[in-house]
Parts: structure tokens; sequence; C-alpha cells
């Protein structure tokens, strides 16, 4: 089923080039369970082949991201919110909640999505509780952009290096992933821990 997946992927991607890197990673970034796994893998393995650039394909793979990224961003901010705002006290969400989450954003946003970029399950959501807390948006976009273009340069060197191999692929999106979780919570722990001395030194 993977094998079948892989093929039909890179012959989509070598179809529709750079453009459908992007629309895949959109669709990724936003609200479609579209795995990024199974999308910049193949795109690596065609840079391997000379089909097609590796800078061009990390690059399109993190634009895709941070274009489904806002989109996520912008729906939370002009529904969610209103919403939230609106109806919030039906589901025990008062606005103190919402001034919290803005509170938490503006001192904390640039380093929960940087981390949270890197984490399965989480990296397409995070642009939403960024959203309704209004979090800046330059702020959001440059770690946005980090993170997702560190996870997207990890999947494309392995798909660079183990190609078709769909057994060694697997193994090495796992440990792909492994490596990203234990990374994210080595910056969250280094983060913690300096904003801990600084307020002590306060």
């Amino acid at each position: 089923m993977l094998a079948e997946a892989i093929s039909w992927l890179v012959a989509t991607i070598g179809r529709l080039g750079y453009a459908g890197i992007m629309a895949l990673m959109f669709l990724e970034s936003s609200f479609f369970p579209f795995p990024s796994e199974v999308v910049i893998p193949p795109a690596g393995y065609l840079a391997s082949k000379g089909r097609m650039e590796m800078a061009l394909v990390i690059a399109s793979g993190t634009a895709g991201s941070l274009l489904g990224a806002l989109f996520n961003y912008w729906v939370a901010l002009r529904l969610g919110r209103p919403f939230l705002q609106r109806y919030g006290r039906y589901f025990l969400i008062r606005d103190s909640v919402l001034e919290r989450a803005d509170r938490f954003f503006q001192r904390h946003g640039h380093i929960s999505t940087f981390v949270g970029r890197l984490l399965p399950g989480i990296r397409q959501y995070i642009s939403l509780p960024a959203g309704l807390a209004r979090m800046d948006l330059w702020v959001f976009s440059l770690c946005t952009s980090l993170g997702a273009g560190l996870w997207v340069t990890v999947l494309a060197l392995v798909g660079y290096w183990v190609g078709e191999r769909e057994e060694l692929l697997h193994r090495y999106l796992k440990e792909a992933t492994l490596a990203a979780v234990a990374f994210a919570l080595i910056v969250s722990g280094i983060y913690l821990w300096r904003m801990r001395s600084f307020t002590s030194r306060r």
C-alpha cells in the first residue's frame, strides 16, 4: 500500500513539479489529514535522480506549509475568535481564557509555534490557537517557516538518501520523527530553563 502511494506521489509530483509539492504541503499544513511524510520524501528521491532541485523542493515544501498554516491562522482569527467571544460561555470558555491565551502567545508564541511544527499531530493545528490568540503575524510566519523548513529538510534528505526502498524509508521516517520530538523537547527544556533563570534574577 505504501509503495503504491509513493509511486503515485512520485508520478504526480513529477508531473506537477514544485507547484504540486506546494499544493500538497498546503493541504498537510491546514485541516486536511495529508501527511508530509508521503509528500516530501518522493520529491527528495526525484532530486537524487536529477529530476528536481533539492533547494527548490525544500523551498516549495516550506512555502506550502506556511500557506496552510496562514490559512488555519486566518480561520481561527476571523471565524473562531468571534464565535468563542459570542458563544464561548456555553462551552465554559470565558473572555478571561482568551485573554490568558493572548498573553501566553505574546510571551511564548514564538517557541510554541516553532516547537509545534516539529511534533506529529500538533504541527497541523498549532496555527489555530495562535490565530485565536492574535499572535503577531510576522513572528508567527517566521517561526512557522523555521520549524516547517527544518522538518521539510529532514524529510527531503531521507527521500534523497533512501529513495524508493520502502522498508528503509519507513524505518528512517520513524527515526526522523523520534529525533524531531527529542529535539523539540530539548529546545523547550532550554527555553524553560532560561525563562526560569531570567525570572529568578529579577
